[in-house]
């Protein structure tokens, strides 16, 4: 694991993303990280978006707060248009309020930041459309069990890698950031630049920068079997898997605990590779 990497790639995960704040926060204290580029997909780009704008705690005590008003993942009688469940609404409550205007000049005067969206292909009912987008994806995920995928876009998925910097730039960080995590049917696709957008993470679960230069450090949130091997790429997961499931919006100890799990599982990997070092 490198002390300074060029790059930090967050992968997606839901609320499995916690454990990325947990770890980056022991991480960081030790090591003090400057990256040139990073990349956030799902709800990696959340995480990556919080870890640039300093703000990875207050993260996670806001989710916290919502989901203890929480008592149900399934809500027929949402009245904003956004599913049938509370997720959406949850979700993009939270990021508007942790994301505000001084997060979004860090984040703009910051490192190269990129983030991955997907755009289901062009036809009538996108939800329907991002609902077999998903289907291809789990399939692949439990089949293939890697992080890098291909199947969605043989039916049709398409991807970008969209420079959060200057969504910052034109007041739209936090409309960026709720566009990268949306799985469909529970949230609805909404739109970016026109074009409808689903969860990021269905094309690629850990996109690297563009451009791809110099040692990365991927935050993976579950293991995966294959991993692909690429000099100075360095893949960190979770040694057991984190207490958070990937939707569960009632329960804020899960949150607290994938957090401290992170935490855990970065103190071990410096002491690794501090006992490496000292051989």
């Amino acid at each position: 694991m490198p002390p300074n990497p060029e790059q930090i790639v967050f992968s997606g995960g839901g609320l499995r993303c916690f454990w990325q704040g947990g770890f980056m926060s022991v991480y960081c204290e030790a090591c003090s990280p400057t990256p040139r580029r990073v990349t956030g997909v799902s709800g990696g780009a959340l995480a990556g978006a919080a870890f640039l704008g300093g703000v990875e705690r207050r993260l996670l005590d806001v989710m916290c707060d919502a989901f203890a008003g929480q008592d149900s993942n399934f809500d027929p009688f949402q009245k904003d248009g956004r599913g049938l469940t509370p997720h959406q609404t949850v979700y993009c409550e939270v990021v508007e309020q942790v994301l505000d205007a001084s997060v979004a000049s860090r984040i703009e005067s910051g490192p190269s930041f990129q983030i991955l969206i997907a755009h289901p292909p062009e036809r009538p009912a996108p939800t329907l459309t991002g609902m077999a987008m998903t289907a291809a994806y789990e399939a692949e995920l439990h089949i293939k069990n890697a992080p890098h995928f291909g199947w969605a876009q043989k039916i049709g998925l398409t991807s970008q890698l969209v420079d959060a910097r200057q969504a910052a730039r034109e007041g739209k960080l936090c409309d960026l950031v709720c566009a990268a995590a949306v799985i469909p049917p529970v949230f609805e696709p909404p739109l970016w630049e026109g074009r409808p957008v689903v969860d990021g993470g269905m094309a690629d679960q850990a996109p690297m920068p563009d451009p791809d230069e110099g040692e990365t450090l991927v935050l993976l949130t579950r293991d995966y079997d294959s991993l692909p091997e690429f000099p100075g790429r360095y893949y960190v997961s979770p040694e057991v898997e984190t207490p958070a499931d990937k939707i569960d919006f009632t329960d804020p100890d899960k949150l607290r605990a994938t957090w401290e799990h992170g935490e855990e599982d970065a103190r071990r990997l410096l002491t690794d590779r501090h006992r490496k070092a000292a051989q």
